[in-house]
């Protein structure tokens, strides 16, 4: 069996057990259980990886292919490089520590969980489109009910909205897809082989715009980001972890993978266009957290820009931005996960997500106030912390553009560090250092040892990528490679 496919079965065998049994204490078994060997399965992958790259140069590695559709010569095609390695890693850790922060849910709960874990892996280890296709489908359904069923406040508007707006995205994304398949002329949807024909100019215009503003609708692309507020804030603390951390991700991931790498003419012919409205989602999303009370709006917005920043690198067209995006997409996915786990912390005990009806937290809840600090410090980049490293590079790469366009876009984007530094302090003084405003508040507890391990997990893995760069840099790096080649055809 390909090692790949193990990402898939887990989770699906964590699936079927949920159903067999039941009791708390059995689900959180089978799901710590589960999860943990998925982790386990990707850091082995990991590892593998490295070797196998260390005597091959082959662009893609472990790759398996299956045909299961003939008639549109449609295979179970899969394949992982360096970046695909990364995000299953992100996916892992995020995954497992969201286990935690859910631990007093239900089976069902669970069971929904570990389906959009099954897409969301299943995307990533994908060559074939339509089956990339299908793992990102599997991947946005279970958000419904997921928010709709489990969350808080305006869940069934966010559910709704949240479906409506990547289901809209989902028909552009597929309209595109078979444009790709049946204009190139291609005997199959594998990627890395569809990336040696040609698409006509005229078709790439249009093909790549279905494209990357239906992966861009995941991705927060502006002004297509308005569901993402409300369904992070109506979501459960661990699908707001899973949804920011890794599913926004896809969209960043499916740009870059798909859109960019086969159609290089249209992307260096448009990038502008799009370079425009990411830059205005990076400044309007920071400003948008600014004037939050509620902390998982602030946070919400905040990953409207860093995600933002995702699709701004991946336009600039060069390595260097390039390296810098796929570093965004991870330092964000494990600090945004991070947030929300300790936002998670914070309402389950004050019954409050309003920072003017909280205060003196630090005194109250140490524990928790200082992992959100780290967090806040991840976020607008202190150096020593991923934040740092991923928005520098994508900065430094930015600006080896020598045009007036480039780098006056990039130093508006460059404001947003300012903008983050206002809201996170704020949000920090005033929640963790205020006075008590409460006086209930003095009563709370800090955060439980399932809580503790989430937290703990994920700060480990912001410090250790803040302190040891080159190790995910190298992966990354390299990895890019053939889409740097197809880019300088043209």
């Amino acid at each position: 069996m390909n090692i790949l496919s193990l990402l898939v079965i887990i989770p699906l065998a964590t699936l079927l057990l949920l159903l067999l049994g039941k009791g708390q204490k059995y689900v959180r078994g089978v799901v710590v259980g589960g999860f943990g060997l998925l982790l386990l399965s990707a850091v082995i992958l990991a590892v593998l990886f490295l070797h196998e790259r260390a005597v091959s140069d082959a662009a893609m590695l472990f790759v398996a292919d299956t045909l299961w559709y003939a008639p549109l010569n449609i295979h179970y095609a899969v394949g992982v490089d360096g970046i695909s390695v990364v995000m299953i890693l992100l996916s892992a850790v995020v995954g497992f520590t969201g286990v935690f922060s859910a631990w007093n849910m239900n089976r069902d709960f669970f069971a929904w969980y570990c389906l959009l874990a099954i897409g969301v892996f299943g995307y990533f280890i994908s060559l074939d489109l339509f089956t990339m296709f299908m793992f990102y489908e599997v991947a946005l359904i279970p958000m419904f009910l997921l928010i709709g069923v489990w969350g808080t406040g305006k869940k069934e508007y966010a559910a709704m909205k949240l479906t409506l707006m990547l289901m809209a995205g989902s028909a552009l994304l597929l309209t595109g897809i078979l444009g790709i398949y049946f204009i190139s002329g291609g005997t199959t949807m594998n990627i890395m082989e569809l990336s040696q024909l040609h698409i006509p100019m005229t078709h790439q215009y249009w093909i790549f715009c279905l494209v990357f503003i239906g992966f861009g609708v995941l991705g927060a692309l502006f002004p297509f980001h308005t569901w993402s507020p409300d369904g992070h804030a109506s979501a459960p603390t661990s699908v707001s972890m899973l949804h920011a951390g890794v599913l926004m991700k896809l969209g960043g991931y499916g740009c870059f993978r798909v859109a960019i790498f086969l159609m290089p003419e249209a992307a260096h012919e448009l990038s502008w266009i799009f370079l425009i409205l990411t830059g205005i989602g990076v400044v309007y999303g920071a400003y948008g957290a600014v004037l939050q009370t509620d902390l998982k709006y602030i946070n919400a917005y905040s990953s409207v820009s860093h995600c933002g920043l995702v699709l701004f690198a991946i336009l600039m067209l060069n390595h260097t931005a390039m390296t810098g995006a796929v570093l965004q997409m991870l330092s964000h996915g494990l600090m945004t996960a991070l947030f929300f786990s300790l936002i998670g912390v914070i309402y389950s005990r004050t019954h409050t997500r309003d920072i003017r009806e909280m205060g003196g937290l630090m005194r109250i809840m140490p524990f928790a106030s200082v992992c959100y600090v780290i967090a806040g410090f991840a976020s607008l980049g202190l150096p020593g912390l991923s934040g740092f490293v991923a928005e520098m590079t994508v900065f430094v790469g930015s600006f080896e553009h020598a045009d007036m366009f480039h780098r006056v876009l990039t130093v508006l984007a460059t404001t947003s560090i300012v903008i983050t530094a206002v809201y996170i302090l704020r949000t920090v003084g005033k929640v963790l250092y205020g006075p008590v405003v409460n006086s209930d508040h003095l009563k709370l507890d800090d955060a439980h040892w399932y809580e503790k391990i989430s937290a703990v997990a994920l700060i480990a893995c912001i410090v250790i990528i803040g302190v040891w760069p080159s190790g995910v840099q190298g992966i990354i790096y390299d990895s890019l490679a053939p889409v740097m080649k197809q880019l300088t055809l043209f």
